[in-house]
């Protein structure tokens, strides 16, 4: 077995120097689905992979660093990110085992894990990413998103915030809080881990409860105020069914959620972090150089990339699993 940091053979051969819209870093794991009706079912998974797979479908460029092993679940995501169009450099992890969690699904729709998770992701730009992603400006990425378990469990956490340093003077950093308890270990480390990433975020998404568990004394929009003390342009935080909310150094921007009959919450953070760094896209505020126009983004600029990443989380919780919309289907809705 290849060491931890071996590119996949198997993996496609890149011919361009087409920078991807995003570089997603982070786990990819298989979701054992439990269901009140007593059904089982499997379903490829993981916030960062879940984020590629929502930006892909939104007609994003997309890679993804991750790591899988060659096992039978390891052969499920495979097979769901490569169908999915997301360009994969895959690393073997050192246990030889692809991760999973098991979800447990309530009668209100709502999703509670159980993690069985090996993260030890290593950086070296010398062989990952072909071609030393960040010394080639034609392979810089517009935005480099990391989040969930991959940015705070070593010893793969350590490498990941290697990975912004180096990235970061040319690429716009998204965090994803989607804090873990039973996963990532005792809250006062993780909040240490936690706050590491977010100083060297532009743009950090948080529900109300990741913002619960690292600031139980302060309220969501206190806490994230907090997060914008440590260096970010701005925190979007999500209420569920009470809708989101921008907040950065100058605003504080609400949308309502759209009304949905929910099916299940997997997927639905993942879905709506996607779509925010789509709608940052659309509006030419993504990449270093832009970095000034992210932060000075206006109130109409904030509610239009809220309403839309609201629009897409909605779509994602009225089906069963994580299974955002793709860009035709949002246009048939306009």
């Amino acid at each position: 077995m290849s060491a931890a940091g071996d590119r996949d053979p198997a993996g496609p051969a890149r011919t361009d120097v087409i920078p991807p819209f995003a570089l997603v870093v982070g786990e990819a794991l298989v979701d054992v689905v439990r269901r009140p009706d007593g059904s089982v079912s499997e379903h490829a998974g993981g916030s960062p992979a879940n984020v590629a797979v929502a930006l892909r479908r939104l007609g994003r460029s997309v890679r993804l660093l991750t790591q899988y092993a060659g096992d039978r679940l390891g052969t499920v995501l495979d097979g769901h990110l490569r169908a999915e169009g997301v360009d994969v450099d895959r690393q073997r992890p050192r246990s030889g085992r692809t991760s999973s969690a098991e979800a447990l699904i309530g009668p209100d729709g709502s999703a509670s894990y159980a993690f069985d998770l090996e993260w030890s992701l290593e950086w070296r730009p010398e062989r990952t990413l072909e071609g030393d992603l960040a010394g080639a400006a034609a392979g810089r990425p517009l935005v480099v998103h990391t989040g969930s378990l991959g940015a705070v469990l070593e010893p793969g956490a350590a490498a990941v915030l290697d990975l912004l340093d180096e990235l970061r003077p040319h690429t716009t950093v998204s965090y994803d809080l989607n804090i873990r308890p039973g996963a990532m270990g005792p809250l006062a480390g993780v909040r240490a881990r936690a706050l590491a990433v977010v100083a060297r975020a532009d743009v950090v998404k948080a529900s109300d409860e990741d913002l619960a568990h690292l600031f139980p004394d302060a309220d969501p929009v206190a806490a994230a105020r907090v997060l914008l003390e440590h260096g970010p342009a701005a925190v979007v935080l999500t209420r569920g069914g009470a809708g989101a909310t921008a907040v950065t150094p100058a605003l504080t921007v609400d949308v309502p959620a759209p009304p949905v009959a929910v099916a299940d919450t997997i997927g639905a953070g993942d879905s709506f972090c996607a779509a925010t760094l789509d709608g940052l896209g659309r509006l030419g505020a993504l990449g270093g150089p832009e970095r000034p126009a992210l932060r000075q983004l206006d109130e109409p600029g904030w509610r239009e990339v809220l309403a839309h990443a609201a629009a897409v989380a909605a779509i994602t919780v009225a089906r069963p699993g994580a299974d955002p919309p793709t860009l035709a289907e949002l246009r048939h809705l306009d």
